[in-house]
């Protein structure tokens, strides 16, 4: 089990491929278990993909104590430091993609590419969900059957026409996802910690050439917040996909592998 020490906690990680390094960032309450393993194995085909869970999740440690975005974007840092990896390109969703946002700010020279998954800046910059998905993201999770809680954020990740051709691949991926599921005190810490996101004052300083992408259909962190982000960065490139939701690297895979490797190689890591 490949895993490393950093700071605090021990960090599981995985390596596929061997290009230029990708660093995947999952958001809240997931584990690297939640990417697709047909999407990391399609972009191991041009990168040297790096997938990790973060703390709380998964095979990571997860301490019972305050979270933040920054110690998130830290953890991820001394990922690369433990890989010695200067830099990388760095792909965060949802609440990845707001980690990547201040991974970006605070270790900006190891930042080759940044892309920013439906994700948002959050505070009065953003567009929150409608009420009955946020209802559904903070229910309470003490005595409901792992299972249940996995469909019952189904309609958070995906169109109800996706869940519906495609629930029995959907139940197949459970099994994967519970293998290491998230204590529900994790989940509330990471929750927390989203709560800590302050990156709107400085998206400006970005430097790194950036791709803001999302669903059109997203309910959970609306397409209105991927707009705000990419005219705050400097010179960041928009595309939202029609039709997909909040999994959109799942549900939109093709269109989504098509603008994400050919954006990734216009910036090939300088030596």
């Amino acid at each position: 089990m490949p895993e490393a020490r950093i700071g605090d906690i021990k960090v599981h990680y995985d390596v596929y491929g061997d290009g230029e390094p990708l660093l995947m960032i999952m958001g809240l309450g997931a584990s690297s278990a939640m990417w697709q393993p047909e999407l990391v194995q399609k972009l191991a085909e041009s990168f040297g993909v790096i997938t990790f869970d973060n703390r709380g999740t998964g095979q990571t440690d997860q301490p019972d104590a305050p979270y933040s975005i920054e110690m998130f974007a830290d953890d991820a840092a001394g990922l690369l430091d433990n890989l010695n990896i200067p830099a990388a390109h760095i792909f965060g969703v949802s609440m990845g993609g707001m980690i990547a946002q201040e991974f970006a700010l605070r270790h900006k020279p190891r930042v080759a590419t940044l892309t920013l998954g439906c994700t948002t800046a959050g505070g009065q910059h953003s567009v929150p969900p409608p009420p009955e998905s946020l209802k559904v993201l903070t229910a309470p999770r003490e005595g409901v059957a792992p299972e249940e809680i996995i469909r019952r954020g189904w309609p958070l990740g995906y169109t109800a026409d996706f869940i519906a051709k495609h629930r029995d691949e959907l139940e197949a991926a459970i099994p994967r996802m519970l293998k290491y599921p998230t204590p529900p005190f994790a989940f509330q810490r990471q929750l927390e910690g989203t709560y800590t996101l302050k990156t709107w004052n400085r998206l400006t300083q970005i430097e790194a050439p950036t791709l803001v992408i999302t669903g059109a259909a997203d309910v959970l962190i609306p397409a209105k917040n991927s707009e705000l982000l990419a005219g705050r960065i400097p010179g960041a490139k928009l595309h939202i996909i029609p039709g997909v939701g909040h999994s959109f690297m799942h549900e939109g895979m093709e269109e989504f592998l098509q603008v994400f490797v050919s954006f990734v190689k216009e910036h090939p890591i300088e030596d």
